[in-house]
């Protein structure tokens, strides 16, 4: 186990730096504009190319770039929903994606305002939805970002910090210890484990403003 695992970081690590920071940027763009975070997945690329981290200063280019990725893919989400919104929802792709889906993320909005935009990074589907919906309603573009930023860099942290830790522990005990590789599999299977249970737990929170019948209340982060 622990060669198996040893091979697999030494391979991700032999990727040059500049470039896996890159494409992990990049994926993570790709993630959150135009609905391809339906089919990208965001959060398997940045703990495989955190995994690949050598030091403190890859570790926090990484998490820079996962960042900017995100906000250039929820800014070009924006865009999209501003001008073209309409024909995306009522495009193939949006018609697969179910109009219940575009109801919820319009009502969350509308109900949650600034709140929504935030923990919509850590809502499945909802977390490409909402720049598109943010754009088709007269939500403010700074305002937009003022709530999108604190949340993308509090998900890049946490994924990057703990697949980069991860991996360095691994390696600092694998030559002593013949379960380390174990122990590494078995923490990242946890914080797996762990990154389910806080969305369905915040989805659980969230659920009345989701799916209730109530009156929306109004959010002084809706207005410009």
């Amino acid at each position: 186990m622990n060669e198996i695992l040893l091979w697999i970081l030494d391979l991700v690590a032999a990727v040059d730096p500049v470039l896996r920071t890159a494409l992990a940027g990049l994926a993570v763009m790709l993630e959150t504009s135009v609905l391809v975070g339906l089919i990208v997945p965001g959060d398997t690329i940045v703990i495989v190319a955190a995994a690949g981290v050598e030091s403190v200063w890859q570790g926090l280019a990484l998490g820079c770039a996962v960042v900017v990725g995100a906000l250039i893919g929820e800014s070009i989400g924006f865009a999209l929903g501003r001008w073209l919104g309409p024909r995306i929802r009522h495009s193939w792709l949006g018609r697969r994606i179910g109009e219940r889906n575009w109801e919820r993320s319009e009502r969350y909005l509308q109900r949650r305002g600034g709140i929504a935009i935030f923990l919509s990074r850590f809502l499945p589907v909802l977390h490409s939805l909402v720049p598109l919906t943010v754009g088709m309603t007269g939500f403010a573009y700074r305002r937009f970002i003022a709530w999108t930023l604190p949340a993308c860099a509090l998900w890049a942290g946490i994924y990057v910090s703990i697949s980069a830790g991860a991996a360095r522990g691994f390696r600092e005990i694998a030559d002593q210890a013949h379960y380390a590789g174990y122990l590494f599999v078995g923490g990242i299977l946890l914080f797996a484990v762990l990154v389910v249970v806080a969305k369905k737990i915040i989805a659980r929170i969230e659920h009345r403003h989701l799916h209730g019948d109530e009156s929306p209340a109004s959010d002084p982060a809706m207005e410009d």
